[in-house]
């Protein structure tokens, strides 16, 4: 009887709570329920996507924006991913109602089973509602508005819908939210793209981003891939076969992948800047898509004749010695050293590297992210072996001395450094304006500044066209004759003291022709020019150019390019010779879209010009066009005939002491302007002049740029004259 009235009285008891509880529950539900927010931020599903810049033939070269999100539509998800996702998170996603019971009493009973928390219960559906509505502390209200949360999504929205939310939104590491987005970061693919076994690692990633994040600990991303694979195996969502497949398949992560800017990182920030003056904020989290006039394969080009022309100057000037000294330990290895390295950027193929060994034959180095290599016998790239272990001009190398190195052409490694010199490298469609290739440096994470557009330099010779031009509108001719004899010039026509200008060889050759003088270009008669027809007039001719005259003092050391002007002020100055005597604008934006496709801004298409529109008339281009052609048949731009075509023209640039070196040249079609020199301006070099240092760029670009395009002579317009 005691018995029988324990257990009554127990039972009692349980029946009690359990009212108590369904009542607290209710009366909870019926007060929470009413207060939680509003599901239609869900259903008007905006979410912030990066601004993303594209080339002319559609390929992206610069996304920015705090979180790399891609959205992609319900319809658009591959069914490998959407099973992937409900065997890894929440098996019962399709039957249940925003809370899974099943789950709830799994979980329980593993957790008491492990003595801890080693299971969660959160359907997708409440992590939706997580991630839009609610922190992630863990407390029983939080858990609670979760539950509340989830049931209602539940009722507002098909499963569709809370699936398509829960892709688009889900943080997976890497900065990356949703799985279109991951997909790209980690895979470098569409997710329409992504294999099985790339898709099982991915719906891996919800549980702990960091944890399985593959870049970051393949091996642990591994485990957890294998667990959703089983999970689709077990479900029936895939077969053994498949299973097997995807275990083994090697991933290959986008962190080995090249960078997908296309070297145009100075060009796409110029592309930033404009977009966050004209939006702000907003311009990083609205989705922008902007279309640029750059081209891939012109851009590509030019980053490629820059480099190799800087490397190669740089090693004319030899080398300088190591950048530092490193106190590195007696007992060497390779952790060690690795973290000794860890602070030195390696830029494209040149990788830092530590000395650890020396001797007369061969040097010992340890390379950052490769290992130890050898450089001996073939093993330095300017010329001799000596600067390995010391010469007269250059310190010896010895133990813990960093160092650049990289490998040559047959497979070794050579001894190498940055180069000192920055240069330029900008091309324009000689009619529109539109910007097809600028390289604003040697690298843009070495040096962010912008050479082509921020870079103030003398122009030197490059700048004698504008002068000539202006004497042919004041009846000079390519036949006048002018003499190129030594003369002294005093501080009231200089603007600064006494000068006694002097021809770049030193030397000079009387009574000469105009046509001559710009090839050869010989300053005292570009001086005598300039004398002739007043620099007051010559200054206020160059607006008809594009240039400021503010940057150009009327003084006669103007004829030698004095100013200042920056490569794109130049190209600009250049393409009203190529097209035919037109001022254009240069630009780099042709079109802006926002997310759904709406046009928010369009460049304006080119008018048809008319005689009246030119700055300078047909008998001027013509005469001028035909002056700079001769200056590559046999002046100074006489290397620039390598390319054997006949229709260019161009003219070197080479300042004072050899501080700035240029070539300005143009076909009918494209002008471009390379420049090298120094940020802190000092001597290229002996005989470093445009002609040696900026044309070859030039001609490596050229030969890229132009070879769809023919040969083409100076249009109609401007021979019948």
């Amino acid at each position: 009887m005691r018995l029988s009235n324990i257990l009554s009285k127990l039972l009692l008891l349980c029946l009690s709570l359990g009212i108590v509880g369904i009542l607290v529950a209710t009366f909870a539900f019926v007060t929470a329920y009413p207060q939680l927010p509003p599901v239609n931020a869900l259903t008007d599903y905006k979410p912030k996507l990066p601004l993303r810049i594209y080339s002319r033939e559609g390929i992206l070269i610069g996304e920015f924006g705090q979180e790399h999100r891609e959205f992609i539509g319900i319809d658009s998800v591959p069914g490998l991913l959407k099973n992937a996702i409900i065997a890894a998170e929440d098996e019962h996603f399709l039957e249940h109602h925003g809370i899974d019971f099943y789950g709830i009493g799994r979980a329980a009973i593993a957790n008491l089973s492990a003595r801890g928390a080693r299971q969660g219960a959160s359907t997708i559906t409440m992590q939706v509602a997580r991630n839009f509505f609610l922190s992630s502390e863990k407390t029983f209200t939080r858990k609670f508005n979760e539950a509340l949360l989830a049931i209602k999504i539940e009722r507002n929205l098909t499963k569709d819908q809370i699936l398509e939310l829960y892709i688009n939104q889900i943080y997976l590491g890497q900065r990356a939210f949703g799985f279109a987005a991951a997909s790209k970061v980690y895979f470098g693919k569409p997710l329409s793209q992504a294999s099985l076994a790339e898709i099982s690692m991915l719906a891996g990633l919800p549980k702990a981003p960091s944890k399985y994040n593959p870049v970051a600990n393949l091996k642990r991303a591994k485990q957890r891939q294998a667990y959703v694979l089983n999970r689709m195996f077990g479900l029936g969502l895939i077969s053994n076969q498949d299973l097997e497949v995807a275990k083994t398949e090697r991933l290959k992560l986008s962190s080995a992948r090249p960078n997908p800017s296309r070297h145009a990182e100075f060009f796409v920030e110029m592309v930033r800047q404009a977009l966050t003056e004209q939006y702000g904020d907003e311009a990083y989290t609205r989705g922008l898509n902007v279309h640029s006039t750059l081209s891939v394969k012109h851009q590509e080009a030019g980053f490629q004749a820059l480099k190799k022309g800087l490397e190669k100057h740089d090693q004319r000037e030899g080398y300088r010695g190591p950048l530092a000294t490193l106190d590195i330990p007696s007992r060497i290895d390779d952790e060690v050293l690795e973290e000794f390295l860890h602070d030195f950027e390696k830029f494209e193929d040149l990788t830092p590297a530590v000395v650890v060994d020396i001797n007369p034959s061969a040097i010992e180095s340890y390379t950052k992210g490769v290992g130890f290599v050898t450089l001996s016998g073939e093993g330095t790239q300017f010329g001799s072996l000596d600067l390995l272990v010391g010469s007269e001009s250059v310190s010896p190398l010895k133990k813990g001395d960093l160092i650049y190195v990289r490998k040559n052409n047959n497979d070794l490694w050579v001894l190498s450094q940055l180069p000192a010199a920055e240069g330029a490298v900008v091309s324009i469609d000689s009619d529109t304006g539109a910007i097809h290739a600028l390289v604003g440096g040697y690298n843009f994470y070495r040096n962010k500044f912008n050479h082509v557009t921020q870079a103030k330099r003398q122009p030197g010779s490059s700048f004698k066209p504008f002068i000539y031009s202006a004497a042919l509108e004041r009846g000079f001719t390519p036949g006048t004759i002018i003499d190129d004899a030594p003369f002294e010039i005093d501080e009231s026509q200089t603007g600064f003291k006494r000068w006694d200008p002097q021809n770049y060889d030193g030397e000079f050759a009387g009574p000469i022709s105009l046509r001559y003088a710009l090839a050869k270009s010989k300053n005292l008669v570009a001086i005598r020019i300039l004398q002739a027809i007043t620099p007051n007039y010559a200054r206020n001719f160059l607006s008809r150019f594009g240039f400021n005259p503010k940057n150009h003092p009327p003084y006669l050391t103007m004829a030698l390019g004095a100013g200042s002007s920056t490569p794109l002020e130049m190209a600009r100055g250049y393409a009203v010779f190529a097209n035919g005597g037109y001022l254009v604008e240069p630009h780099f934006i042709t079109r802006i879209e926002d997310i759904e496709g709406n046009l928010l801004f369009k460049s304006k298409p080119q008018q048809t010009k008319t005689t009246s529109d030119r700055m300078i008339n047909a008998r001027n281009v013509f005469t001028m066009n035909s002056l700079l052609r001769g200056v590559i048949q046999n002046g100074t731009g006489i290397r620039a005939k390598s390319l054997g075509r006949e229709d260019l023209a161009g003219k070197t640039g080479t300042t004072n002491d050899n501080i700035d070196a240029w070539f300005a040249g143009f076909q009918r079609r494209i002008v471009a302007i390379t420049w090298v020199g120094k940020d802190q301006p000092e001597p290229l070099g002996d005989k470093e002049t445009g002609s040696k240092a900026a044309l070859p760029i030039w001609i490596d670009y050229m030969k890229v740029a132009l070879k769809a395009i023919p040969e083409e002579a100076p249009p109609l317009s401007l021979i019948h004259i």
